[in-house]
Order: C-alpha cells, then structure tokens, then sequence
C-alpha cells in the first residue's frame, strides 16, 4: 500500500557545513525564499540538520521564520542523561537543548565512525526515551547492489532496530533510504528503482509494525532540484534528505517546494 496520505518531509543534511557566517546567510536566504513562495507544514514538513556547534543559533534563526522549520541534530551519544563522556552530547542534553530532531544510522557514521547495529540500537533506544523524532537511514553499497543483495542489506537494517523500537514508538521513527553509491556522488537512483525499493521497506516495516503505512520514508542520494519532481510523484516517496543541494537555499526550497505540490 501505498504513503501517500503521508505529509512528507524534505530535510537538509548540512554534513560538516558550513562557517558560521556561511550558514547564518544560508538561513536568511532560505527564509526569504519561504516569504516569496510559502511551503505550508500541511503539504511538506522542512528540517536542517546543521553541525552540533550549530544547532542552537540555526534553531534560534529557524524559530521566527514564516513557517515551522525543525532543527535536527546529525548524531546523539549512545549514552544517555549526563556523564563523563568527553566529547558525547546525550539525546536527553539535545532535548533540554529544544533538539526533538536526530539523523541515526547514516552511511558516513556506519563506515567512518564504526556505528554498529549494536552502537545505533543503542542511539535509538536512548533518544526514543527522550522523546525524540529520529530519521533512521538506511542503504546498500555499489557493490552489494551490483550482487543482487541491495533489498536483503536494506531490510536487515530495519530488522536492526525492531527489537528496540516499542510498538508505541514507531510514530516517532522516520525511515531514509539513501543509497551509498549515489551519496555525493552526483549518481541517483532513477525513480523505478527508488520506488521500488521504497516499496520494499514499507512492505517490511508493515510486517514488523501496524505503523508500516503511516512511515514515513525519505530518498537521499544526489537529489537536486532538478530530480525532485519525479522522486515525489513516486508513491512510496515521501520526502528527500537532502545533502549538498541543502547548502543552496535555492535549491533545497525548490525540493521541498516540489514535495509540497505533489501532496496538495
């Protein structure tokens, strides 16, 4: 069955991006843009996902823009409340913070930073107990996909957190599918095959959960302006994480102006 009743999310990964200055700007213009064409939180929710020692002055520019936009954290600490933990920020400091938002499980912190199924269930639990909303990413790489395994690697990254995830929580869990080979590669996915594996998660997620139909599940992966509009028609498409293009207010506005319009 298809998501469609589902509003969609566009979310900006802003990565390790950008000088304060840099990012200060790209907020005003984002604004600006939202002034002169309006993305209504009924049609498309928007969330930037600035780096940590960002995230309370783009949440403090982001709270008086003209329509609510999320402010996301990229990572939580797999441990939980305060501690000696040099370096961590809790999901319990994020929401003390006003961070409701967090991006786990994404492909840089699987293959760079060691995040393991057991580290990102640990993420998981700890910052559904603090309430939090979690865009939880998963995809295959090249290889596993030029091998036939891309649904098998995909669908066992959701089995990951299904033991962590209690059945009352599954509201707060929001699934993107990002392909490892099109990440700041500048290569997507063509919407068939995007759709189709979207398809494949919600067929998935309905097995584990009566939430499966009310997820919803982003596409990362290269998307641009110019793509946005034939990922959102795709029935099981329900919003982007956006990368680079985030860093264009221009852009990123069009993407989710694209997401708006096909759900009104």
């Amino acid at each position: 069955m298809s998501g469609s009743t589902i509003i969609p999310w566009v979310v900006g990964n802003w990565k390790m991006n950008p000088m304060q200055a840099n990012a200060q700007q790209l907020i005003q213009d984002l604004k600006q843009h939202l002034l002169q064409e309006v993305v209504s939180e009924h049609d498309c929710h928007i969330g930037i996902a600035p780096i940590s020692i960002a995230l309370l002055s783009v949440k403090t520019q982001l709270d008086d823009a003209s329509v609510k936009i999320a402010t996301v954290a990229q990572d939580v600490s797999r441990m939980a409340g305060t501690g000696a933990y040099t370096g961590e920020v809790s999901a319990d400091l994020l929401v003390d913070s006003g961070i409701q938002f967090v991006l786990i499980g994404h492909s840089e912190r699987r293959e760079i930073f060691g995040d393991n199924p057991q580290i990102l269930s640990d993420k998981i639990h700890y910052a559904l107990n603090a309430n939090m909303t979690i865009i939880y990413c998963v995809g295959e790489s090249l290889e596993q996909r030029e091998s036939g395994q891309a649904e098998q690697i995909v669908l066992q990254q959701i089995c990951d957190i299904a033991s962590v995830v209690k059945a009352e929580q599954w509201h707060n869990i929001i699934i993107a599918y990002e392909p490892i080979w099109a990440i700041g590669t500048g290569k997507t996915a063509s919407p068939d095959d995007a759709q189709t594996m979207h398809a494949k998660i919600r067929e998935g997620l309905n097995q584990i959960t009566p939430e499966g139909n009310r997820i919803a599940i982003l596409y990362g992966g290269s998307v641009k302006a110019e793509n946005a509009v034939e990922l959102a028609a795709c029935a099981d498409i329900n919003g982007a994480l956006v990368g680079g293009a985030s860093l264009n207010a221009t852009s990123f506005h069009q993407i989710a102006l694209a997401f708006a319009k096909q759900n009104k």
